[in-house]
C-alpha cells in the first residue's frame, strides 16, 4: 500500500500486519501506539477496532 499519513513528509509503502491476537483464549488488538486493547468477544472486536480508530482520529483533529 503506497500512502501518506498526515504526519508524514512523503508517501511511503505501508505493510499491514495482523493486529488481532488471542491471549489465554481472549481476543485483543494491538495499536500503532503500542497498546494492547481488550479483551473482546469475537462478535464485537471489529466494532471495537472501528470505535478505537474513530476516537484516535477525533483526538488527532483536536491537536
Amino acid at each position: 500500500m503506497y500512502a501518506m499519513r498526515a504526519e508524514d513528509s512523503a508517501p511511503a509503502t505501508r505493510f499491514r500486519s495482523d493486529r488481532v491476537c488471542r491471549v489465554n483464549g481472549e481476543l485483543y488488538f494491538s495499536t500503532r501506539e503500542n497498546t494492547l486493547e481488550g479483551p473482546y468477544d469475537s462478535q464485537v472486536i471489529e466494532r471495537e477496532i472501528q470505535a478505537y480508530i474513530a476516537r484516535m482520529q477525533r483526538q488527532g483533529s483536536k491537536g
